[in-house]
C-alpha cells in the first residue's frame, strides 16, 4: 500500500500486488484490499466509492500510468507535446519546455537535447530561431514520442547506472534486468553543465557524470 498524497482529510491510497507462491496476483490483491479496509475501518477512514478503482491492470498516478509492465508517460501529454507548433517567442518556448521537463525521466540525455533551446531563454539572449533550434525542438518531440515504459524497481535485484557526458551536458540511466533478463531503464536523469565545467577535459566530464 502506498499513501501517495495527503491534504487535510484527503488521502489517495494505491494498493499494488504481485503473485506470491501458489496465489495469483488477484488473490494476493484481494488479501491486501481486506487488510487496507480493516485499517480504514479501525481508524474511521472513509472512501468515496465513485472514485475507487478495483483490480485495475493499470492506474493513473501523478501524470503517468502504472501497470505490471512498468511506468509509461500519459499519452495525452505526449500527444500534446508532439503537436506543438514551432515557438514564436521565449514565453511560448518556456511554456512548452515546462511540460517537456516534467517528462524528462523518459528521455535519454534530455538536458543535452534542449541545450540549444535553453540558450534562447537566457537573460539578454536575442530571439532568433535557427536551424539548430528547430533540430533540437524536433528531437525532443521525437524522443518523447518513443518514450520507453520504465521498469518498476525490484529491490531484490541489483541496480546499475550508465553514465555519459557531452560537451555541455551530463546524464545517466538507472537500469535493472527484468525477470526475462532484459536490461531496462528505471529512469533517465541529466543536467546541463555549469560554465566552469565546460572547460573540463573529457575524462573529468565523464567523472562528473558519475558523481
Amino acid at each position: 500500500m502506498v499513501l501517495d498524497s495527503m491534504s487535510g482529510s484527503v488521502i489517495d491510497i494505491f494498493v499494488h500486488s504481485r503473485a506470491e507462491g501458489d496465489l495469483s496476483a488477484v488473490e494476493v490483491h484481494v488479501r491486501h484490499l481486506r487488510q487496507v479496509f480493516q485499517v480504514m475501518r479501525e481508524n474511521k477512514l472513509y472512501a468515496n466509492l465513485k472514485k475507487c478503482i478495483f483490480c485495475a491492470p493499470e492506474i493513473p498516478v501523478l501524470g503517468c500510468y502504472v501497470s505490471k509492465n512498468g511506468v509509461r508517460a500519459d499519452p495525452e501529454k505526449i500527444s500534446s507535446i508532439c503537436s506543438w507548433p514551432t515557438p514564436t517567442s521565449p514565453t511560448v518556448l518556456r511554456h512548452g519546455l515546462g511540460l517537456a521537463n516534467y517528462l524528462h525521466k523518459y528521455t535519454k540525455d534530455y538536458a543535452g537535447l534542449i541545450q540549444p533551446l535553453s540558450s534562447l531563454l537566457k537573460k539578454g539572449a536575442t530571439w532568433l530561431w535557427r536551424p539548430e533550434h528547430q533540430a533540437a525542438f524536433d528531437s525532443v518531440k521525437t524522443s518523447l514520442a518513443s518514450a520507453p515504459i520504465l521498469m518498476l524497481t525490484d529491490d531484490s535485484k541489483p541496480f546499475h547506472v550508465v553514465c555519459d557526458a557531452s560537451d555541455f551536458a551530463i546524464g545517466c540511466a538507472l537500469m535493472q534486468f527484468d525477470d526475462e533478463g532484459r536490461e531496462r531503464v528505471v529512469s533517465y536523469q541529466s543536467r546541463q553543465m555549469k560554465p566552469a565545467e565546460h572547460n573540463y577535459p573529457v575524462h573529468d566530464k565523464e567523472l562528473l557524470a558519475m558523481r
